[in-house]
């Protein structure tokens, strides 16, 4: 925490520099990027080299001391100065300094200086990144504190490391076969990395469109229209498998927001809660194919809930994600996140529950499946997956303690 303040005051110190230089074209060896659908142009780095030779702890060292500091740390700050502008949290930001990193050295001609180059910005912008090299392998980790399922985790002393670039390697190292080597002498302490995302910036307006959502409402043929950020799902490609808590809470970026919640809530105007949350059960169960992550991605994948209005596909992790998230920003009522080996659903405390209700912590929750099923499920009902097999709460939501 210590050292990130430091940053940020160095950041703050040079804002009035480095903001005269985001006015100022630069020369053509500039760094050009595209994010949120904006232009930014970097400071020029000279005396970049391309990695050679064998892949190992000697090489690695040596090419880390060889990085032309001085102009990186001039393109680190001016990207501080933008996460700042943009109000990046961590994930967003590293997709930043990924963009960053790609824009100076490609990755399919020099993966591992691409690698290298990233390392370099978290380290100096007051993250704490690991590197562990094997002999044809380098993996980047970072320090998190976060509950991580589908990556690699290191622990060393008491911190937990979560690696950044597994999916590189197609998602497929053998770490019973391949000796990995922690490089700790380019280790610096920094600040915890968080998976989190609290808040999305303000994509470029130009990066959305309109999309029609077509369902049914008690065979009742319905339709909603919303702007959909065609980039998005690009931000979020690598986004690991974390707490049900963490995939939940992930907010709507502002455009959708504005074209998606007002007009639910013109919908729900002569609804009373009850009925009002039936309705968006049934949105969030019929505007979308379902199909297991498997299926879609070749792997698990839990969608944020702009991603599950983005494709056109689902599980029902993802709809009750986006089902959670219409029920807190219409009604904001507490709800409880279930989960079993194979399903996971959502009960909301509503003022009638029904007579199948869940009691948990002294309140009465009623299931409201937003995943299609065999048959119609009322609001209530639950799946035979649910009934039959033991689940637990993987998390509860009381409006009052965000207030």
């Amino acid at each position: 925490m210590a050292l990130k303040y430091i940053i940020c005051v160095i950041c703050f110190l040079c804002s009035q520099l480095i903001e005269a230089r985001s006015k100022t074209t630069f020369t053509d060896d500039s760094i050009h990027i595209d994010f949120l659908g904006k232009a930014y142009s970097l400071p020029p780095i000279g005396g970049l080299e391309q990695f050679s030779g064998d892949i190992n702890e000697t090489k690695i060292s040596e090419y880390a001391n060889h990085l032309p500091s001085n102009q990186l740390n001039e393109v680190c700050l001016s990207l501080l100065s933008i996460q700042k502008k943009e109000n990046l949290d961590d994930w967003l930001y590293y997709q930043l300094v990924r963009r960053t990193a790609q824009e100076c050295i490609h990755k399919k001609e020099d993966y591992i200086g691409y690698t290298m180059l990233k390392w370099y910005i978290l380290s100096y912008t007051g993250y704490e990144p690991l590197l562990s090299v094997s002999e044809n392998k380098l993996l980047l980790y970072i320090k998190s504190d976060d509950v991580i399922y589908n990556q690699p985790l290191k622990k060393i002393e008491d911190k937990q490391y979560v690696c950044l670039n597994y999916h590189d390697y197609g998602f497929n190292v053998d770490f019973n076969h391949e000796k990995f080597i922690n490089i700790t002498s380019l280790l610096k302490e920094g600040g915890a990395f968080t998976f989190l995302v609290k808040t999305l910036p303000d994509f470029a307006e130009s990066t959305y469109k309109t999309k029609e959502l077509k369902f049914q409402y008690k065979k009742k043929a319905d339709q909603v229209n919303i702007k959909l950020n065609t980039n998005l799902s690009s931000y979020f490609t690598n986004y690991p498998v974390t707490e049900y808590k963490n995939q939940f809470n992930i907010p709507l970026s502002k455009e959708t927001y504005q074209s998606l919640i007002p007009a639910l809530k013109e919908k729900l105007i002569n609804f009373d809660k009850n009925k009002g949350v039936e309705y968006l059960m049934y949105f969030t169960r019929h505007a979308f194919i379902f199909e297991s992550d498997t299926e879609i991605f070749g792997r698990e994948k839990r969608l944020s809930p702009e991603e599950t209005l983005f494709y056109e596909k689902s599980d029902c992790e993802d709809r009750s994600a986006l089902f959670f998230l219409l029920v807190k920003e219409i009604y904001d009522l507490p709800m409880i996140v279930l989960s079993s080996p194979q399903h996971v659903t959502v009960a909301v405390k509503l003022d009638k529950p029904s007579k199948h209700s869940i009691l948990y912590e002294g309140n009465q929750y009623t299931i409201c499946e937003p995943t299609p099923q065999g048959r119609e499920l009322k609001v209530g009902e639950e799946t035979s997956t649910i009934r039959k097999q033991h689940f637990t709460v993987e998390f509860a939501y009381d409006p009052t303690e965000n207030k």
